[in-house]
């Protein structure tokens, strides 16, 4: 335990853990399955949205320039010489002065450059249209690669797929795209006071929190969870857990046994395999300060905190970077009180977000650091960086979504 709480930065932390975790490989999948899933390489358009020039109204294509001086006093006269059809390639030629019905989505005639809505017109007999107001060049009309043009870039590698994301690429014909592969996360906690949390706990024992928030919070990094059974505070025991934990997984995450303790045998077991290097143990965070990470060969496991809420904001603080592959959602907003911070550590904080007058705001929610409602009410977190002794209300600061 010579090593324990030499405490490094945070922003140290995560790049002692890049540099010791392995890329995930790339496969490729069928565009139905991509969702939640990481882009593994930038995505170009193959063509153009639309391919073909068309109206977004129903309504009459013109040439817009026929269309001027209309007014609901004095309405334009032009010449109707028919429809086009939805699904069909238009082949007529609008001469100056004549006009074509266009549906919503469908095809522009040649010759036209604009469409007049329809709440604009009255057809005044068989081949004569009234208009009552003028359109400009473009008009109602969506050109071809107006949406997205052939060989534009889509989206980045990193970018995590969406439902809209899928839609637009099935627009563009793409059946399949290359994605990150899931990484495989064991979650392994630890101690004998813990009990699985469908139990009813005795008194001196709690309920295991830890293996549910962390398979949930390791989903929405689009990783696989691996849950294990519980294990106490037993050498031989935790050593045979970690040993299927590594030997099952690309990563593990062991949470309990972190700080010193009579019983806190986590360190110990993870460092008793071969070719084992403690990377660092304590970081200069709150909360989360005794967290622990050793590279066992070309594995890595990360010793979370066992308190519930400790556990969960180092996931999102330390882990969460290193397994989505892509940048989190942030959101500004201005702080609703003050905060004070103690200078010499990073503190994040749980935060909600609120709509204000003035924008949004942004409440801190301060308590008890172990209180897990107050986590289950946030929206993200703040950072008050080291350097900083605490912000100011009214100050404008980011959200980190979960």
């Amino acid at each position: 335990m010579a090593e324990f709480l030499k405490v490094l930065t945070y922003q140290s932390a995560r790049e002692i853990l890049r540099q010791n975790f392995a890329a995930p490989g790339a496969e490729i999948i069928s565009l139905e399955k991509c969702f939640d899933r990481i882009l593994a390489e930038d995505i170009t358009s193959p063509e153009n949205i639309p391919t073909f020039t068309r109206s977004t109204v129903d309504g009459y294509a013109v040439n817009c320039e026929d269309s001027y001086g209309s007014s609901e006093s004095l309405p334009g006269m032009i010449e109707y010489i028919g429809s086009v059809l939805m699904g069909e390639k238009s082949r007529m030629m609008l001469a100056p002065g004549q006009c074509a019905w266009v549906p919503t989505g469908a095809m522009m005639p040649t010759g036209s450059n604009a469409v007049v809505m329809v709440e604009y017109t009255e057809r005044l007999d068989e081949k004569t249209v009234l208009i009552f107001r003028p359109v400009a060049a473009w008009e109602n009309v969506m050109q071809v690669g107006e949406d997205i043009a052939a060989g534009e870039q889509v989206f980045q590698r990193g970018h995590k797929i969406r439902p809209q994301d899928i839609g637009l690429l099935a627009s563009l014909g793409i059946k399949e795209l290359p994605v990150y592969k899931p990484y495989r996360t064991g979650i392994l906690s630890t101690g004998d006071e813990i009990i699985p949390f469908r139990n009813q706990p005795q008194p001196g024992q709690i309920r295991d929190v830890n293996t549910c928030a962390v398979s949930a919070a390791l989903q929405s990094c689009a990783a696989i969870p691996c849950p294990y059974p519980l294990v106490k505070d037993d050498l031989p025991a935790l050593k045979k857990a970690i040993a299927r934990g590594l030997e099952e997984n690309d990563l593990l995450l062991v949470s309990g046994g972190s700080s010193v303790g009579i019983a806190d045998y986590t360190l110990e077991a993870m460092l008793s395999f071969p070719d084992s290097e403690l990377l660092f143990h304590g970081i200069a965070i709150k909360p989360g300060k005794p967290t622990l990470a050793v590279r066992t060969g070309s594995q890595l496991i990360i010793g979370l905190p066992g308190h519930p809420v400790s556990a969960l904001m180092i996931f999102h603080i330390i882990c969460a970077p290193l397994l989505r592959q892509y940048k989190a959602w942030q959101e500004k907003g201005r702080l609703t009180v003050n905060i004070a911070s103690q200078a010499g550590r990073d503190d994040f904080i749980p935060a909600k977000l609120l709509e204000s007058e003035t924008g949004s705001a942004v409440q801190p929610l301060l308590g008890k650091s172990g209180l897990m409602n107050i986590l289950a009410q946030a929206d993200g977190y703040i950072h008050i960086p080291y350097e900083k002794q605490g912000l100011l209300a009214n100050e404008e600061v980011t959200v980190t979504l979960f």
